[in-house]
């Protein structure tokens, strides 16, 4: 299963964020998202998550399992407030969001 996002831009109250990002996991592979803030990192993990649309380009699962009809049900976003167990390892943290989501069936590892 492959995540690829295609020209993708975002947009937060009608002013552009970013645009023309191009990138594809795959399984097991990570992207690292650095800059200043206000640099459009946190719209870019809302837009994956599907708490914001997209505003341009796409954004899709390749090769995935038909239980996903979109990026954003196969997605969760932790923010740094209050979603992230300091307590806790960051495999824990996914278990612990998994079972509170009732999405037994993914896999945290």
């Amino acid at each position: 299963m492959r995540l690829i996002a295609e020209n993708l831009g975002g947009e937060r109250g009608g002013e552009t964020i970013f645009s023309g990002l191009n990138f594809a996991l795959g399984k097991g592979q990570a992207l690292i998202v650095t800059g200043p803030n206000g640099a459009g990192k946190s719209t870019l993990l809302r837009v994956v998550a599907g708490l914001l649309p997209v505003a341009a380009g796409r954004l899709l699962i390749q090769g995935g399992a038909e239980d996903f009809p979109s990026v954003a049900s196969a997605c969760h976003y932790l923010g740094h407030q209050n979603a992230m167990k300091t307590a806790l390892s960051v495999a824990e943290n996914l278990r612990f969001w998994r079972d509170f989501s009732g999405a037994d069936f993914l896999s945290a590892e």
